[in-house]
């Protein structure tokens, strides 16, 4: 008798790593202001941390379309929970034993981002290859883990720093490195099926000549930008460009955006049977571009704070929906697909927190005219989602 596969157990494991994901990304914009404070970092060089970041994930997503499916997907999906516990301990030491103290940070950052990269790339594939039904619900639901891990992060850090003071994140930082440590032996024994047989997913240069997968990578590219744009500059918006305190802040800008996001998810993993994806991705793309707007533009800080965080809802349904518009339309896309999807997603996200900061550098450090800048993205992305809904199925591959 052949015993059945416990996809649980596979579940229970790509969620833990969206969740390490989440860590890696929203654990060091909480120390943006320590950083320039206890180290000379001006908000230019800060800027650079979440490129460093997301230009990293952008070359490991290039690289995983070739390396991914040879190595195979347990070997990979475990070295990123590996990777990424040794950057969150080196951040912790690093920076201080440097000269340079900014070089000691992009290191760190560099190791983690790869983790985040690998994590990016396979987790998906890796659920969409399990035998459940509703793949729309459950990629939504899926994603929704990162952002319950970022909400973790920042609540659990802004508790941390209350009790203990800033000046001690670095042992928060190795605390957090036991998440991804804990996980690696989950990917080592749950079950993992292939995304495609061998040979029959598209290859990298089908995929490019395709316009309607091209179509799929303005929408991944907006969905990152849209989301880490704010993500990446809500807490040091909310400390300094409306003037709360910084245990305020945090909770008020980017964990409410991060439970926000999650609960945008969950809800539409919960309806998705009975809602059109297109439609759904349609309006949330417009309340994005209103929410920048009134972070950007209001006078009052109760309406910037609103803002801020009802952005978070706006934004939830992007990226994974894009995931799942793609898989829709080019099902036989594979690994390759599923990697340059990650790879644009990152790119929007190493461009928007740049855009943000150096617009808000020219600006005086107003760090509301950064913001404003970046509602240019949610835009193209709703010119976008019009263009693709417009294609008929028998157009899809």
């Amino acid at each position: 008798m052949t015993k059945q596969k416990n996809y649980k157990k596979t579940l229970k494991a790509c969620y833990l790593g969206f969740v390490t994901q989440a860590i890696t990304a929203n654990f060091a914009p909480l120390l943006f202001l320590t950083f320039r404070n206890s180290y000379g970092i001006s908000l230019k060089q800060i800027a650079m941390i979440p490129l460093v970041f997301y230009f990293t994930q952008l070359t490991v997503d290039i690289a995983a379309t070739k390396f991914a499916d040879k190595i195979g997907y347990r070997i990979c999906v475990t070295a990123s929970q590996v990777v990424s516990a040794l950057g969150l301990v080196l951040m912790a030491f690093l920076p201080q034993m440097m000269a340079n103290h900014f070089a000691g940070i992009i290191i760190s950052v560099v190791f983690y981002s790869v983790g985040s990269g690998l994590i990016e790339v396979l987790i998906s594939p890796i659920v969409e290859a399990c035998p459940f039904e509703n793949k729309e619900g459950m990629m939504s639901l899926l994603h929704s883990f990162y952002c319950w891990g970022a909400a973790a992060v920042i609540l659990g850090s802004t508790v941390f720093f209350a009790i203990f003071g800033t000046e001690n994140w670095k042992i928060l930082a190795v605390i957090w490195a036991l998440v991804p440590l804990i996980n690696t032996f989950n990917f080592i024994s749950c079950p993992i099926e292939r995304l495609v047989d061998d040979g029959q997913g598209m290859k990298p240069i089908q995929l490019l000549k395709l316009p309607l997968f091209w179509l799929m990578i303005i929408l991944m590219v907006c969905s990152g930008a849209s989301e880490i744009a704010m993500a990446q500059w809500a807490s040091a918006f909310t400390e300094a460009a409306i003037g709360v305190s910084k245990t305020v802040g945090d909770l008020a800008g980017p964990c409410l955006f991060a439970v926000l996001m999650g609960i945008s998810r969950v809800l539409y993993s919960r309806f998705s049977k009975k809602l059109k994806l297109a439609k759904v991705m349609l309006i949330c793309g417009v309340m994005c571009a209103g929410c920048y707007l009134m972070a950007a533009l209001a006078e009052s800080a109760v309406l910037g704070l609103a803002g801020c965080a009802v952005c978070g809802f706006s934004v939830g349904i992007m990226w994974p929906g894009s995931i799942s518009i793609s898989s829709q339309k080019c099902q036989k896309g594979g690994t390759a697909m599923f990697a340059f999807l990650a790879l644009a997603g990152d790119l929007g996200g190493m461009i928007s927190p740049a855009v943000v900061g150096s617009i808000s550098e020219a600006a005086g450090g107003n760090l509301k005219a950064g913001l404003l800048a970046a509602a240019v993205f949610p835009v193209v992305l709703v010119a976008d989602l019009i263009v693709v809904s417009r294609i008929k199925s028998k157009d899809t591959v």
